[in-house]
């Protein structure tokens, strides 16, 4: 009996080594889903930026006040250009193709995606009295990390979570996975750094990043800088697909 539970727990640390091994090698493969490159009707900007070249979508150019919006970790600038451009026709909105999506080189990685965060608004800010920055999911944590080290009117963060950490650890218990981790996102730690006027946006169904996740954000806020808004019957995916999303998005972002 003894030999058999012996065998059986070799088995399982086999089997809890492995797997450990098997996320920690390919862990960027679940954070990161790089989309196609794909023709727009929409101006394109070149950055060069630490040996990569980072494609930005240009829409509606030439207007005083701009928008730079970061995407989800598996969303299309090029498919959602059309849209986004009839959303806010009186801003020149910057659309950033992260590093190995679009029509952007490398590979992703979060010091990577900050840095050409802030090399766009760098290059950007001459043009615009003023500039918003809008993140959604994986993007969030790109524009707290922006609007904490530029000066930003406003900020809106749809779906965001604390930390890329706390995400994994509520799938990976088993794991220590802020040893593991090479890309944390901890947008959490720089809610201290922005000044802008803030607004949170959550998916009532959202079973991507939890409620917990997106709270312990939100609790990190000063409540005076902070608006919160739910919308009911949308998950992580669908949320963009309710009528009300960009209607509250227009109202925050061009107001004031």
């Amino acid at each position: 009996m003894k030999k058999i539970i012996k065998k059986i727990s070799i088995l399982l640390l086999l089997g809890y080594v492995g797997m450990g091994l098997f996320l920690y090698i390919n862990q960027r493969d679940f954070l990161y889903f790089p989309t196609p490159n794909a023709p727009t009707a929409y101006k394109n900007m070149t950055l060069q930026n630490e040996g990569a070249s980072i494609n930005v979508i240009i829409l509606n150019e030439g207007y005083e006040n701009a928008i730079l919006y970061f995407g989800g970790n598996a969303e299309s600038m090029a498919q959602s250009s059309d849209y986004i451009a009839q959303q806010f026709p009186t801003f020149t909105v910057y659309l950033m193709d992260y590093r190995g999506y679009g029509g952007s080189t490398g590979e992703p990685t979060e010091e990577g995606l900050y840095s050409d965060a802030l090399k766009l608004y760098d290059t950007i800010k001459p043009k615009h009295s003023r500039i918003s920055i809008g993140g959604r999911s994986l993007g969030s944590s790109i524009a707290t990390y922006v609007a904490a080290h530029r000066e930003v009117s406003k900020l809106a963060l749809i779906t965001p979570f604390d930390s890329i950490v706390n995400v994994a650890n509520g799938r990976y218990p088993i794991y220590p996975v802020s040893f593991l981790l090479h890309d944390k996102y901890d947008s959490k730690s720089r809610v201290k750094h922005i000044k802008a006027k803030t607004f949170i946006v959550m998916a009532q169904n959202d079973k991507i990043i939890t409620r917990e996740r997106t709270q312990q954000l939100i609790d990190a806020f000063d409540p005076s800088q902070l608006e919160v808004m739910i919308i009911e019957n949308r998950g992580h995916i669908d949320i963009s697909s309710d009528a009300k999303y960009y209607k509250i998005m227009q109202d925050f972002i061009g107001e004031g």
